[in-house]
C-alpha cells in the first residue's frame, strides 16, 4: 500500500465514534460543515454525501451535528462559506464536496492549520497534515452495471451519458464500457460526454439521440441524469445508475445502482480526528470495504427469473473484483491505489 493512502475499515459502531470525539469539542458534539455543488436531492453526487451525514446524525444523536450548504457550484461562493466555517472555530471537520474546490481547500488549510479539511473526489492532500482527500473506485460498480447491461440488452446497442471526462465520472463510464465488452464483445457502447454536470436538457438530448439510434439500455452519471432517466422511462428502456439510488425516479426502467457510502469515509475521519490526526490521508471507497454498494431496484419491471440473474451476477462479479480475479480497468492494475501528490 502506498504511503498516504489507505483503504477504509468498515463497521465502526455509532457508540464507538462518540468516545473518539476531538478534545476540542468541549461539549462532546462533533460538528461538520459541508458544501456541495448541487442539490441534496440530486439523486447523484451531492445527495450521496448528504445521505451519509444524515445517517451519522441519526446514529450518533446529540453527539453529532452538521451544516450543509447545497447548490454552490460557483467556486468563489463555496470559498466564502468554507472560510467562514474555518475561521469560526465551531467545526471539527470542514468538507468541500466537489473536485472543483481543491485550490480553495489548499489555500484555507495553509491559513487554518488547526482545522481539519476533507475534499473529493480526489486523492491529493497537498502534502498538508490537516487535509484528507477521498475518492471512489467507481469503475467497480461501473463494470458490474456494464456486464448487466450486456446481458439484458436485446439489441446489443447501449448508450452512456457522461458529464465531463474526469474523476469518478470517467472511472464509472470506463468501467461500464469494460464490463460490456468483457460480457458481450459484439455489443456496441456509445458514450457521449456533454461537458456539464448539471445540464439536464443537453443530457436529455443526448439520451434521445441514443434512442433514435436503436439503444435499448441507458446509463449515466452526475446530477444531469434525471433527464436521461426520463427518456428511459418514456421509451421503455432499461436504466443503470451510479453515485446514489435512483430507483424511485427510474421506476420500472431501473435495474441496478452503484451507491456511494461516504459514511464509511466519515467514520474513519471522525475516529482519526478524535485521536488528534487532522488529515494527511487519502481514502478510497471500494466494494471490499463497503463504500461501494450495489443496489437492485425494488421498483424494477424485470420478471423474477431475470431479477434472480441480476442478483446472481452482481454477487459473482463483486466477489471476483474483491478477490482480484476480475480487474475492471486492466490499465489501472499496475497502480490500483490512487496516489496523492506530494
Amino acid at each position: 500500500m502506498r504511503k498516504g493512502l489507505r483503504f477504509l475499515a468498515v463497521g465502526a459502531a455509532a457508540f464507538g465514534l462518540v468516545g473518539l470525539l476531538p478534545a476540542a469539542a468541549q461539549d462532546d458534539v462533533f460538528r461538520v460543515a459541508a458544501v456541495s455543488p448541487s442539490a441534496t436531492n440530486d439523486l447523484a453526487f451531492s445527495q450521496s454525501m448528504f445521505d451519509a451525514l444524515t445517517m451519522l446524525d441519526e446514529e450518533m444523536g446529540d453527539a453529532f451535528e452538521f451544516t450543509f450548504q447545497e447548490g454552490t457550484f460557483i467556486v468563489d461562493d463555496a470559498a466564502v462559506a468554507l472560510r467562514d466555517w474555518a475561521s469560526s472555530g465551531e467545526y471539527d471537520l470542514v468538507i468541500a464536496h466537489g473536485s472543483q474546490y481543491g485550490s480553495v481547500v489548499e489555500e484555507l488549510a495553509n491559513e487554518f492549520p488547526e482545522v481539519a479539511f476533507a475534499w473529493g473526489t480526489d486523492v491529493n492532500t497537498f502534502g498538508l497534515p490537516n487535509v484528507s482527500a477521498y475518492t471512489v473506485a467507481a469503475e467497480q460498480g461501473g463494470y458490474i452495471n456494464g456486464a448487466l447491461a450486456a446481458i439484458l440488452s436485446e439489441t446489443g446497442n447501449i448508450g452512456v451519458i457522461g458529464p465531463i471526462e474526469v474523476g469518478d465520472a470517467k472511472l464509472y463510464v470506463d468501467g461500464f464500457v469494460s464490463g460490456v465488452g468483457a460480457t458481450d464483445p459484439d455489443a456496441t457502447v456509445n458514450v457521449t460526454y456533454i461537458q456539464s454536470f448539471g445540464d439536464v436538457p443537453l443530457a436529455t438530448e443526448a439520451a434521445t439521440a441514443f434512442v433514435s439510434n436503436g439503444a435499448d439500455v441507458l446509463s449515466g452519471t452526475a446530477q444531469m441524469v434525471v433527464g436521461p432517466i426520463g427518456v428511459a422511462l418514456e421509451n421503455d428502456l432499461l436504466w443503470f445508475g451510479t453515485q446514489s439510488s435512483q430507483a424511485e425516479l427510474a421506476a420500472e426502467s431501473g435495474v441496478a445502482f452503484q451507491v456511494y457510502r461516504w459514511d464509511v469515509v466519515l467514520r474513519d475521519l471522525i475516529a482519526d480526528i478524535g485521536e488528534g490526526t487532522l488529515g494527511g490521508e487519502s481514502y478510497v471507497l471500494t466494494l471490499e470495504n463497503g463504500g461501494v454498494e450495489m443496489e437492485v431496484s425494488e421498483f424494477t419491471g424485470l420478471d423474477e427469473e431475470t431479477l434472480a440473474t441480476v442478483e446472481e451476477t452482481i454477487a459473482a462479479l463483486s466477489e471476483g473484483i474483491i478477490s482480484g480475479e476480475i480487474v475492471p480497468l486492466p490499465e489501472l492494475e499496475a497502480t490500483p491505489e490512487a496516489t496523492p501528490a506530494s
